[in-house]
C-alpha cells in the first residue's frame, strides 16, 4: 500500500501507515515521532507524538464520509494534457540536490524539463551534479531565492512551472497530482502537501510541532470571494501552500509580474512564494491546494539552525507585508505589521515575564528581533521601481 514511497531513502522519526477505514487510524499503536496515516497513496491524517505526549494531531477529520470523498477524487484523477517544467533553485548544497534529482526520474507524469538555477554556488559541485542529472544547468550570481526563481521562470516553455527546493524528495505522484490540480481556467496556481523527511533531532520535531509546512489534508480552493472576506485582517497567504511544492500557469507571469526579488531566501528572508499567492488573489485568480501531491522537506537539524531560521522567517515575514501593501494599498497588511503583530508580541512578553513559560515561545527572542530587521530592511531597500 505503500510502495510508492518506499524507494525514497526517509529518515528516521517518521512513520507511515496504511489504513483502508478510520477505525484502523483510532486503532494504531502511535510511536515517537510522527506517524502518517494513508489511504491506498493518498496521505489523510498524522499524529505528532514527543516524550509520550500528542503534541500535534490532525485526525479528527478522519471518518467514513471523509475516505469516501478521497475515494472519489482519486478515481477522477486523470493524466494532465499540458506540458509541465520543474525548477529547483539551489546553493552549494549538492548532497541535498542529488537525492530531491533522483526523485524525479520516478515521477508517474515526466517533467517536459528540469531546470537547476545555481544561485551563486561556490565551487562547480552543482553544475556537475545538475548536467549528470540530465537538467538544465543555469547560473545566477545575484543572491536570492526570488532572484534565482524569476531566472528559473524566465528559462521555462512549459504551460505549467512548478517549483520546489534542493532538500526535498518528491512522491512519484508528485508532479503528476500537482499539474492535474490545474482543471479550471482560473485556477493560476497549486501547492501540495509537504511532510517531514525525517524528526530525528528535537529542532526537527520543534518544526514540525510550531512551524511546519502541513497545511491538512483536504483540497481547498482560495477564491477572490475567500480573499475579500478578511478586508478587517490581512489575508493569511502563507496558508495556500510552501514554496517547496508549488506550481503556476507560465503565463501568469506574463499578466501580473514576477516574485517580488526583495523577498525570501538571500534578501529579507522566506514569504516570496505566499506574496506572490496574495497577488494572485488580489488580481482575481484562485489558488488551490492539493494534499494529494505530496513532497518530504528535510527540516534543519540543528538548533542554531531552528532559531536562524525562524528569525528570517518572521523578518521576510514583516517585508512581505508591507511589499502586499505597496502593491495593493489594502491597509490590513499596515495594521498586521504595525499593530497586531506588536500587541501579540507584548503580550507574550507580559506572559512570560509573570512566569508563565511555554514551550512555543522558545525562539521568541528571534520572532522579535526578526520583525524589527524586517522593518529596517523593507524601508532599507525602498518601494519597487
Amino acid at each position: 500500500m505503500l510502495s510508492s514511497i518506499a524507494a525514497l531513502p526517509l529518515g528516521e522519526g517518521v512513520t507511515h501507515v496504511g489504513v483502508t477505514s478510520a477505525a484502523d487510524v483510532a486503532g494504531t499503536e502511535l510511536r515517537e515521532g510522527m506517524t502518517v496515516f494513508w489511504h491506498g497513496d493518498r496521505p489523510i491524517g498524522h499524529v505528532l507524538m514527543h516524550r509520550g505526549r500528542q503534541s500535534g494531531s490532525r485526525i479528527d477529520h478522519v471518518d467514513a464520509e471523509f475516505l469516501l470523498a478521497i475515494g472519489d477524487e482519486l478515481q477522477r484523477e486523470a493524466k494532465p494534457t499540458v506540458s509541465a517544467g520543474v525548477v529547483i533553485c539551489t546553493r552549494d548544497r549538492p548532497e541535498e540536490l542529488t537525492a530531491c534529482l533522483a526523485s524525479l526520474p520516478r515521477q508517474s507524469f515526466r517533467p517536459r524539463e528540469i531546470i537547476v538555477v545555481d544561485n551563486a554556488s561556490r565551487d562547480q559541485r552543482t553544475r556537475d551534479v545538475a548536467l549528470a542529472a540530465g537538467a538544465v544547468y543555469v547560473r545566477e550570481d545575484r543572491p536570492g531565492l526570488d532572484i534565482a526563481r524569476n531566472t528559473g521562470v524566465r528559462r521555462a516553455s512549459s504551460d505549467i512551472v512548478a517549483f520546489t527546493d534542493d532538500d526535498v524528495m518528491l512522491h512519484p505522484h508528485w508532479l503528476e497530482r500537482l499539474v492535474a490540480a490545474f482543471d479550471q481556467p482560473q485556477i493560476a496556481a497549486v501547492t501540495g502537501l509537504v511532510l517531514p523527511a525525517e524528526l530525528a533531532t528535537e529542532a526537527q520535531r520543534h518544526f514540525e510541532t510550531y512551524w511546519g509546512f502541513g497545511k491538512g489534508y483536504r483540497e481547498r480552493d482560495f477564491d477572490s470571494a475567500c480573499f475579500k472576506s478578511h478586508r478587517r485582517d490581512a489575508f493569511p497567504a502563507w496558508d495556500v501552500g510552501a514554496g517547496a511544492s508549488m506550481a503556476f500557469r507560465r503565463d501568469v507571469f506574463e499578466k501580473i509580474g514576477l516574485f517580488d526579488e526583495r523577498l525570501d531566501v538571500g534578501q529579507a528572508g522566506c514569504s516570496g512564494d505566499s506574496e506572490y499567492w496574495y497577488r494572485l488573489l488580489a488580481s482575481g485568480y484562485t489558488c488551490r491546494y492539493a494534499p494529494s501531491s505530496v513532497a518530504f522537506h528535510s527540516h534543519r537539524r540543528t538548533m542554531e539552525g531552528l532559531a536562524s531560521q525562524i528569525y528570517y522567517y518572521m523578518r521576510g515575514h514583516i517585508a512581505a507585508l508591507l511589499v502586499q501593501y505597496e502593491r495593493t494599498a489594502l491597509r490590513e497588511n499596515q495594521v498586521r505589521a504595525y499593530l497586531y503583530l506588536p500587541t501579540w508580541y507584548s503580550y507574550r512578553l507580559l506572559r512570560r515575564a509573570i512566569g508563565h513559560k511555554r514551550i512555543d515561545d522558545r525562539f521568541l527572542r528571534e520572532e522579535i528581533a526578526g520583525c524589527v530587521s524586517g522593518f529596517r530592511f523593507y524601508h532599507s531597500k525602498g518601494k519597487r521601481k
